[in-house]
């Protein structure tokens, strides 16, 4: 029944920007924090940023300057608003829901108990 839903992607120039989309569905958006993480082949699992339920965003080192995390409770979306992008921010960018009262790493895929289907930024020129 829950879902989350991913739109946005695409193939970009250097120096583009994008923004992403999540909207879920089948449970209660507001009470969740959501990450935005990357799949890249070489890279890996990749953290980018949370936002909280009050609004509150987090974000790596590598996203942070080029980055906005924001959420429309009222839409049940998330968005990840990427800017000055380069080809290594290439990667499948999926939309995580953090687990209530789980602790631990961003950077642990046990943290999330859901995950949408992901959409693919590619930046080449």
């Amino acid at each position: 029944q829950m879902q989350l839903v991913e739109s946005g992607g695409g193939m970009v120039q250097p120096g583009g920007s994008l923004t992403l989309s999540c909207t879920a569905s089948g449970f209660d958006f507001s009470r969740y924090e959501m990450s935005w993480v990357r799949q890249d082949p070489e890279k890996g699992l990749d953290w980018v940023a949370a936002i909280t339920r009050y609004e509150t965003p987090y974000y790596s080192d590598s996203a942070k300057g080029r980055v906005t995390i924001s959420r429309d409770n009222a839409k049940n979306t998330v968005y990840l608003q990427v800017r000055s992008l380069r080809p290594e921010d290439t990667g499948l960018y999926v939309c995580a829901r953090r687990g209530i009262n789980i602790s631990g790493s961003y950077y642990d895929k046990d943290l999330y108990d859901s995950w949408g289907q992901g959409t693919q930024i590619t930046v080449a020129s």
